[in-house]
């Protein structure tokens, strides 16, 4: 028995996420060419292979620093609606622009509550990079600047994102089959 078998569909090859994340940089290298300090920021633990790939092909000036925010205990599918900060920043970045890179953008509470972090602590310029993008289930207003795929309001893993911790390392994202979380 093997993670493949508990997919119902693939949504996203690994070469078509491979494409589009080259297809951000290219967008990100541009619009941050004349910033003087551009600290990008990892939302662990999720973010952390987009992060990496999108990084690689970031030519710019650029630190990295990681911060781990959850709304989600245990085995379940559905936000707690409650935000805790579990990582914070290991760097100042008053005067920086910031660049948070995102897996996924699913209710928004998680994302508000870092902008809100972020904004505090005098950043330049905060934007918000996101691998994918499910606006069906927002429910807070919050936008990211660069999107990479829309998904449809499923329950998806692989490419970082999880189910009870597993199914990050699959290379392609997919559609867990109900049976599995329900």
């Amino acid at each position: 028995m093997t993670m493949e078998n508990d997919i119902e569909r693939v949504l996203f090859s690994e070469d078509q996420i491979q494409a589009r994340i080259k297809e951000l940089a290219t967008q990100i290298n541009q619009d941050y060419a004349n910033s003087k300090e551009l600290v990008v920021v990892s939302v662990l633990t999720g973010g952390m292979m987009f992060t990496i790939d999108l990084f690689k092909r970031i030519s710019l000036y650029a630190s990295l620093d990681c911060v781990d925010l959850s709304s989600y205990r245990g085995a379940t599918t559905t936000s707690s609606g409650t935000v805790e900060v579990l990582q914070d920043l290991k760097h100042p970045i008053a005067g920086k622009d910031v660049l948070v890179v995102e897996d996924i953008v699913d209710t928004g509470r998680t994302l508000k509550k870092l902008m809100d972090v972020l904004a505090a602590r005098g950043a330049n310029s905060i934007r918000v990079c996101t691998l994918f993008d499910k606006p069906e289930r927002r429910v807070v207003d919050v936008k990211a600047d660069y999107v990479g795929l829309d998904v449809p309001n499923e329950f998806l893993v692989g490419y970082g994102l999880d189910y009870n911790n597993l199914y990050r390392n699959l290379p392609y994202v997919g559609v867990l089959k109900p049976s599995i979380y329900q």
